[in-house]
C-alpha cells in the first residue's frame, strides 16, 4: 500500500500586524487529494492563513510549503502550481467566457483545453456568452474555471457557495468533489457547517489565531457526543432545504 503524500505543510506559522497577532503559531499538514476545510468565525485568522499559503502575505515567523516548495522563498514557483477562486471577483463584461479563460491562460503562459475546462464546470454551452449575462452560480463556476487554467495541484476555494440558491449550491458541491476526484487537493473556507461536513475529509477549526482542533467532521461530532453533549431538541432527519430540493428538483435554473 503506497504512502499518502503530504502536499502542504504549515509549521509554527505566525503573522503579526504591529501589536495584533492574526495567526499565532499554527501547525497542520494536508495530504494530496484531500479536501481540507478551514473553519472559524470572522477575524479568527483563517483568511490570513490562506493568503500566506497563496503567497499574498509573508509570515512574521514560521514557514509554509506546498509540494516541497517554501512559499516565502519561492513564491513564483508556488503560484505556478496553485489555483485560486475568489469569493468576489469581476471579469470584463464584454468578453465571452472562452475569451476570459484564454486571457488568463496567457498570464500563466499555459495552453489549456479551454472547452474541456468549460465542460468540467458545466459552462461549455455558454462559451460564447458574455460574462454580464451569467447567473450568480455561473459566475462562481467561471471563477473556478479560471482557477483551473494552469492545471494546479492545489486549489483554494473561498466561500464558493455564498449567495447561491439550493440547486446551485448542491451543483457546486458535486463540482468540487469531481475536481478532487480528478487528482486535485482542495483547501476550502466556508461558514456553512453542513457544507464542511458534506465535502471535507478533515477540518481545522481556527479561533483567535490558533487551531482549536483538527479532525474529520464525523470524529469531531463523535467526540462532542461522547463528552455528554445533547441537543435541546431532537434534530429531524431532513432539513427544509432537503424538502425544497425534493419538491423542485436538483437541476439548475439558469437562463
Amino acid at each position: 500500500m503506497s504512502k499518502i503524500k503530504e502536499i502542504i505543510t504549515v509549521s509554527d506559522l505566525v503573522k503579526k500586524y504591529d501589536d495584533f497577532t492574526a495567526v499565532n503559531g499554527i501547525n497542520f499538514k494536508v495530504s494530496e487529494g484531500e479536501i481540507f476545510g478551514l473553519l472559524g468565525p470572522n477575524g479568527a485568522g483563517k483568511t490570513t492563513t490562506v493568503e500566506i499559503l497563496e503567497g499574498l502575505r509573508k509570515p512574521s515567523s514560521g514557514f509554509a510549503e506546498i509540494d516541497g516548495i517554501n512559499i516565502e522563498k519561492n513564491t513564483k514557483a508556488v503560484k505556478k502550481i496553485i489555483g485560486v477562486q475568489l469569493q468576489e471577483c469581476s471579469f470584463f463584461d464584454k468578453l465571452t467566457l472562452f475569451e476570459i479563460i484564454e486571457m488568463f491562460s496567457v498570464f500563466y503562459s499555459s495552453r489549456p483545453d479551454i472547452e474541456n475546462i468549460l465542460e468540467k464546470v458545466g459552462l461549455l454551452e455558454k462559451r460564447k456568452s458574455y460574462y454580464k449575462t451569467l447567473s450568480g452560480g455561473q459566475k462562481q463556476r467561471l471563477s473556478i474555471a479560471v482557477a483551473l487554467v494552469n492545471d494546479p495541484k492545489v486549489l483554494f476555494l473561498d466561500e464558493p457557495t455564498t449567495g447561491l440558491d439550493p440547486q446551485a449550491r448542491r451543483n457546486m458541491w458535486d463540482l468540487i468533489e469531481n475536481i478532487r476526484n480528478s487528482g486535485k487537493t482542495i483547501i476550502i473556507t466556508t461558514h456553512y457547517m453542513e457544507e464542511a461536513e458534506k465535502l471535507c475529509d478533515r477540518v481545522a477549526i481556527i479561533d483567535t489565531g490558533q487551531i482549536v482542533t483538527i479532525d474529520t467532521p464525523k470524529a469531531l461530532i463523535k467526540k462532542l457526543l461522547d463528552s455528554g453533549f445533547e441537543v435541546e431538541e431532537k434534530l429531524q432527519n431532513a432539513t427544509l432545504e432537503d424538502v425544497f430540493i425534493n419538491l423542485t428538483g436538483k437541476s439548475l435554473r439558469e437562463n
